[in-house]
């Protein structure tokens, strides 16, 4: 897609995701977003207690194998591999 100078517009990089660093989120904000994506991930495939894994993920979110994204445009956070293919 072209603009009207014939040049492809580039992406605002304000809209796009970014990495947060968790030591900028308090204890309960890291932890709404672990639940969060425990529900989401395993809540989904009937697994009886998706909270079980919330150690689990808490951990990988301090090894930084998880990461918060946010998302500007949406408004919104969420744990997620650090690097978004």
């Amino acid at each position: 897609m072209h603009d009207e100078t014939g040049t492809t517009p580039q992406p605002d990089p304000r809209q796009e995701k970014f990495v947060v660093d968790t030591d900028l989120l308090t204890e309960d904000q890291v932890e709404g977003l672990v639940q969060e994506y425990c529900t989401r991930y395993h809540g989904l495939n009937d697994t009886e207690n998706p909270l079980a894994e919330q150690a689990r993920v808490l951990s990988a979110v301090r090894r930084g194998e998880l990461v918060v994204w946010f998302d500007p445009e949406e408004n919104t956070a969420g744990l997620g591999q650090p690097h978004l293919s």
